[in-house]
């Protein structure tokens, strides 16, 4: 995508005053437009497939179905989209089923109009944006995954999910990053050099087109490749 164009964004969102407000940080925000807005799930859906947003931004609490639902069905048609959650919703089963669901990103209602915007581009980018409290969310949810496998001593990956070229080893890597190894435990855990396991780290970030580990763990949930 060319840089200097605008980002055009799909807002799905039921509350007016909500949209409102959205609709004025956009209009104030060069580079970003809004080229539609959807009240509810189904329309949202179906405002995706006319409009091709570069960026849509998807409320969770949507009348007709929900926009977990209405995430799913968007990734389901192959659109280049990307998907940020705009949501007051911040426990665990709606964070990881949105992320399960294929979205972007996830933001919080109550995050700045910046955030907001730097949101927006960040995952127009391709950069999985986390608010802050979902990040610490999620890394929560990798530690605890760190501590039971470390009880079983397994490393868990899924082969058939790999479309980013992963080899063999770098899944096995992925896997423990989502574990929450460092490299040095990696490389003990693996039986590699040290500078071994942070080259199959740096070639994982740029395979999964993230910028660090938390990102990486959130693509690999995301994705289905753990």
């Amino acid at each position: 995508m060319d840089k200097n164009a605008e980002i055009k964004v799909l807002l799905i969102e039921d509350h007016s005053m909500t949209r409102m407000g959205v609709s004025l940080v956009i209009e104030q925000t060069a580079g970003i437009t809004l080229a539609a807005e959807a009240e509810n799930g189904l329309d949202g859906v179906l405002k995706a497939k006319e409009v091709l947003p570069d960026v849509i931004l998807m409320d969770i609490g949507l009348p007709d179905i929900d926009g977990i639902e209405a995430t799913r069905r968007i990734k389901e048609l192959n659109l280049k989209s990307k998907i940020l959650i705009f949501t007051s919703r911040d426990n665990e089963d709606d964070v990881f089923a949105a992320l399960a669901a294929g979205a972007d990103g996830y933001i919080m209602k109550g995050a700045s109009a910046a955030q907001l915007t730097s949101a927006i581009i960040a995952v127009n980018e391709g950069t999985a944006w986390l608010d802050p409290a979902i990040a610490r969310l999620v890394l929560s949810n990798i530690q605890c995954r760190k501590a039971e496998n470390n009880a079983t001593n397994d490393i868990n990956y899924k082969v058939g999910k790999n479309t980013f070229g992963l080899t063999e080893r770098e899944m096995e890597v992925l896997a423990l990053i989502v574990d929450g190894l460092s490299n040095p435990e990696i490389a003990e855990k693996l039986f590699i050099t040290r500078a071994t396991a942070k080259a199959h780290v740096h070639s994982i970030l740029q395979k999964l087109y993230v910028d660090d580990r938390t990102q990486a763990a959130v693509t690999a949930m995301r994705e289905g490749l753990v």
